[in-house]
């Protein structure tokens, strides 16, 4: 019988906020599977896993993700190159009975690196079984170490990338909490645009969260340049 592959969400970088499901998986699996943004760096989601359980006996499979920002730039390139490899990777131990796991940082249906293998594995075997763990996100997490509710009643939330600015203005109106992902390039906009529209006061920002380095900044004009961080948001909450 074919191997399985579980995708698991380790969470945001608590090693407790991993849940009990996802550990017994991990333990019982003889293969992960670990993203990578750089060739060069470590793996921040296998830093939580390796905090919780013995890796030692496992084989662990890094998967190097160049970042991108749009969906469109993943089919050129390098990129293409690297996903195909680690989607024949994948197939190559289920197809010889090999239980794999992928782990991924947060909950894996929210902004996660493995959606874009999940499509080409289907493609390739549209007979393999995946399961989904869901995870703890960023968004919950920052939300909780801040103290800010995010929805209550008939509120409306809006959850962004950053990066794209262009409905910004049009998004801090229509919506009552407005969770901005992974600000660091763009803090400066972000942060001019709340002063416009008044709402400076109503923001907190986040990076890191429930990390031993993390930052929960409630004056956006006390954010330096060496705050900035890959993980951070800001949560408007008016």
């Amino acid at each position: 019988m074919p191997g399985k592959l579980t995708v698991i969400g380790v969470g945001p970088g608590d090693p407790e906020l991993l849940t009990l499901k996802g550990l017994r998986i991990l333990k019982e699996a003889s293969c992960i599977f670990v993203p990578k943004g750089r060739e060069e760096g470590s793996s921040l989601a296998l830093s939580i896993v390796s905090e919780l359980l013995d890796l030692s006996g496992k084989e662990i499979v890094e998967a190097y993700f160049p970042m991108r920002k749009t969906r469109g730039a993943t089919e050129q390139g390098d990129l293409d190159n690297q996903w195909n490899k680690t989607v024949e990777g994948v197939l190559s131990r289920l197809t010889n009975n090999i239980d794999v796991a992928f782990i991924t940082i947060g909950d894996p249906t929210v902004y996660s690196t493995f959606y874009y293998l999940h499509e080409r594995l289907l493609d390739l075997n549209p007979d393999i079984i995946i399961e989904i763990i869901p995870g703890v996100s960023s968004i919950m997490a920052s939300a909780a170490r801040a103290g800010v509710y995010l929805g209550i009643a008939d509120e409306r939330i809006a959850v962004l990338p950053a990066n794209y600015m262009s409905n910004l203005t049009d998004t801090l109106q229509r919506f009552d909490t407005i969770v901005l992902m992974k600000v660091n390039k763009v803090f400066v906009q972000i942060r001019q645009k709340l002063d416009e529209m008044q709402l400076t006061d109503k923001a907190v920002y986040v990076a890191r969260a429930g990390m031993q380095d993390e930052k929960i900044i409630y004056s956006l004009n006390e954010v330096t340049d060496s705050d900035l961080n890959y993980f951070s948001m800001v949560i408007v909450k008016k």
